[in-house]
């Protein structure tokens, strides 16, 4: 699924060539439907338990007092889990359906919204430094440093010397947490013009969702055209072998799902992890644990 789901490096990607509604690498089934929805999602659940358990041997390695302390990457291995979309794009449902599965100790979820004030004051990868997960945890971002060359871009925020200024930036940035030892997953959930529309109006026509309904998606949504352009040039700029960049057909949710949950069990197996070894005698620790007595009875209790 990293193979499949990369995106071209270039000056571009041609989102327009990708189907949202496609679901690349679904193996072949006799079923359809109702019956392939439901397969998927059990399918997450099952990679649900696998990746718990990657994320504990992450955890425990970090945390285990195992010989001598690691140095270079191996010292400050994590994981981030970028998560980049058009509103309405899923990026909410994702994580609580994949990184759901896992150990919210061991967890580090962090969302990006308008920059404050004092974020302002600084370099826009400020924030993002701060936000970055510490060794042995996995990190979600709901949205990113790229917003910097998206809302920035089609929002004018910025001048276009600042904001094309900053793919380099944002590559020299990630190549940096590459070299200490954090991998990133960065994925785009590609969702099409018809199913934004559909799910935003999901959100109107029922009151327990008002709360989720920006106005200002409908803003954004008139200039579609300039955010998918916007997408394109980013992803393209900014897929690099430290930091690869995948792009999931987002409409079908189960899909969206079941293709992230992939792309995170097979980035957990490039990782090489394992329970860390113990450093102590452990038949010895055994048989003193065997060897002690029960709490002594005071009047017969």
């Amino acid at each position: 699924m990293r193979e499949l789901l990369r995106v071209a490096s270039g000056d571009a990607v041609d989102l327009a060539a990708v189907d949202p509604r496609s679901t690349p690498g679904l193996p072949d089934r006799q079923v359809t439907g109702e019956d392939r929805k439901a397969w998927a999602r059990t399918q997450v659940e099952l990679l649900g338990a696998g990746l718990g358990r990657h994320q504990e041997m992450l955890f425990a390695s970090a945390k285990a007092p195992a010989g001598p302390a690691p140095s270079g990457p191996a010292a400050g291995r994590r994981v981030l889990l970028v998560l980049q979309a058009m509103d309405s794009g899923g990026k909410d449902g994702t994580i609580k359906r994949v990184a759901g599965a896992m150990n919210p100790l061991g967890l580090h979820i962090r969302s990006f919204g308008p920059p404050t004030k004092r974020e302002l004051a600084h370099d826009f990868l400020w924030r993002i430094r701060r936000a970055l997960p510490a060794a042995g945890y996995v990190g979600v971002f709901n949205r990113s440093h790229y917003e910097d060359v998206l809302v920035a871009r089609v929002e004018s925020l910025v001048p276009e010397a600042t904001w094309r200024a900053r793919y380099d930036q944002i590559n020299a940035f990630e190549r940096e947490l590459a070299d200490d030892g954090l991998t990133l997953v960065k994925v785009m959930l590609h969702i099409s013009h018809e199913e934004q529309g559909k799910r935003l109006l999901a959100r109107l026509d029922d009151p327990r969702k008002h709360w989720k309904y920006n106005p200002g998606d409908v803003d954004a949504r008139a200039r579609w055209n300039d955010y998918q352009a916007a997408y394109a040039e980013a992803l393209g700029r900014c897929d690099t072998d430290a930091a690869p960049w995948f792009l999931v057909p987002a409409d079908r949710k189960w899909y969206r799902d079941w293709a992230v949950a992939h792309l995170l069990r097979e980035t957990f197996d490039t990782l090489g992890l394992g329970y860390p070894a113990a450093t102590f005698d452990v038949r010895r620790e055994r048989e003193r644990l065997l060897g002690t007595r029960g709490p002594v009875k005071v009047n017969g209790r």
